[in-house]
């Protein structure tokens, strides 16, 4: 196993050609081949995604059955066990990115941390007060902390860009998807497993990390043999195949600077902590992490239409079903016109909206019709991932830390967002709605800086391209264009 300095091994003979003789249209059959079976492989992460999402999440849906209450917290308690786990989170996104490029083994090192996050999320339910939640959940945010970038990073090792906004949007879909179903299963838990094995009326929310917590581990254990690992070391993947994953890349414009450059781990954090372009997307994803927030507090906004628990909770899903087909839609439509900031802005600006109706008004139908609309940021978030691994795509090291740093700084404002929502802002939340808009004002405004920067940046490579006299004078892979 190589040290943090040390540099890949690649056979650059194999990486850039296929066998001589293949035709072009042999080529395009095995290639169809190749995507099809990543697919499939890649489809188990929407699953860990989901349940990642789920366990991070559960005690919201736990608050409505009396979590508060029978743990004894008042004030802004309820927030900081909110918050807290995303202390761990920023803490290790990068460290965690950076193991995984020198490791070199995502389908052990994801699901690992996942079976750990999974006992952890169980250890919630048997908690009895402030301090014991407070420092599980702590513990949790440590270990989900290298999923989310990690799983970024794994694909971005993969797909092309003309593929990666699908596949990261059908990826993080896992998020949307378990607002859904994780609300469909806290409703079926919550109303069916009173006083099951002894456990009280007053506990029995304890459940819901039991039962979700025990899926995540079995999940994990089954993800180790379906994950890939990257093109040059997946050991299921025929020697053509291998050659056509690493040869496709490098057509795309990766080329000399992904696999072929031998980047170091710490080259790419000193890389990715030397380049503005992360500074300034870490502190717009700060912002939007901030107008994001209602999605942990959604089952209360649900709850602000006057239903019981269980009606409550069924409520949240047909939203966040109807923003993952929205998602799906966008990111495919996205990756055809090879352009990202457009559909990202038009769902900051329907959420936007939405939160405007939401402080107008207490009409149970409109305020309904509110949450499908609050729900589309989510939408243009998974868009926007795509579009950050596009932007750092032809450095693998640079690229892990940059997704992860990004990711890790941005989380910052979801710290701040878990004190956006007290109780004494209800039920309008009225104050909440202003906090969020004006996060995804700025969130959009200062990724259009960056759209702006990088067409700007296109054209100039367009001129480099078009005056030099030889190709070696050329700093950027001839073909190569910033998607924006």
């Amino acid at each position: 196993m190589p040290a943090l300095n040390d540099g890949k091994t690649v056979d650059t003979t194999d990486a850039i050609y296929l066998p001589t003789g293949v035709p072009s249209h042999a080529r395009d059959v095995l290639e169809r081949r190749l995507v099809r079976k990543l697919d499939l492989r890649m489809s188990v992460i929407v699953i860990m995604y989901t349940l990642n999402f789920i366990d991070r999440t559960n005690v919201n849906n736990a608050r409505l059955q009396g979590f508060e209450r029978d743990l004894h917290l008042h004030g802004t308690q309820y927030a900081t066990v909110l918050s807290i786990l995303y202390v761990g989170y920023i803490i290790m996104h990068v460290p965690g990115n950076m193991f995984l490029h020198w490791l070199e083994r995502p389908s052990v090192f994801i699901p690992s941390c996942m079976a750990v996050w999974g006992a952890i999320s169980v250890l919630i339910g048997i908690t009895k007060n402030y301090t014991e939640v407070l420092i599980v959940r702590l513990f949790l945010g440590f270990v989900e902390a290298p999923f989310f970038p990690g799983v970024l990073f794994l694909v971005s090792k993969w797909y092309k860009r003309d593929e990666s906004a699908l596949r990261t949007s059908l990826v993080a879909c896992g998020s949307i998807l378990s607002f859904a179903f994780g609300s469909l299963i806290a409703s079926g838990i919550l109303s069916s497993m009173q006083g099951k094995l002894g456990q009280a009326a007053w506990r029995r929310e304890t459940w819901l990390f039991y039962i979700e917590g025990g899926i995540t581990i079995f999940v994990a254990i089954c993800a180790i043999f379906i994950l890939p690992d990257f093109p040059h070391n997946t050991r299921w993947l025929t020697p053509e195949e291998r050659a056509l994953a690493i040869s496709r890349l490098a057509e795309d414009g990766y080329g000399k600077n992904d696999e072929l450059e031998k980047q170091t781990t710490m080259q790419g954090l000193w890389d990715a902590v030397s380049d503005w372009k992360v500074w300034w997307i870490s502190a717009a994803f700060i912002f939007q992490y901030i107008g994001q927030s209602f999605a942990n507090y959604f089952p209360t906004l649900s709850a602000t239409m006057g239903y019981g628990t269980t009606v409550t909770l069924l409520l949240c899903t047909p939203p966040w079903g109807f923003a993952a087909i929205v998602a799906f839609v966008i990111s495919k439509h996205s990756d055809k016109t090879q352009r990202r900031y457009r559909y990202f802005a038009i769902s900051n600006a329907v959420g936007a909206l939405g939160f405007i109706i939401s402080m107008c008004t207490m009409n149970t139908v409109v305020r309904y019709i509110s949450l499908f609309l609050m729900a589309q940021i989510i939408a243009g978030y998974m868009v926007l991932w795509g579009w950050i691994s596009n932007t750092f795509d032809r450095e693998p090291a640079k690229r892990a830390v940059a997704i992860a740093l990004i990711n890790g700084l941005g989380q910052t404002g979801s710290v701040a967002g878990s004190y956006v929502w007290p109780s004494n802002w209800g039920p309008t939340y009225r104050y909440s709605c202003a906090i969020c808009i004006t996060g995804v004002a700025v969130a959009t405004g200062m990724f259009g800086v960056m759209h702006l920067y990088l067409k700007h940046e296109n054209e100039r490579i367009e001129r480099n391209e078009r005056d030099a006299k030889d190709v070696k004078e050329l700093r950027d892979p001839i073909g190569f264009r910033y998607l924006i």
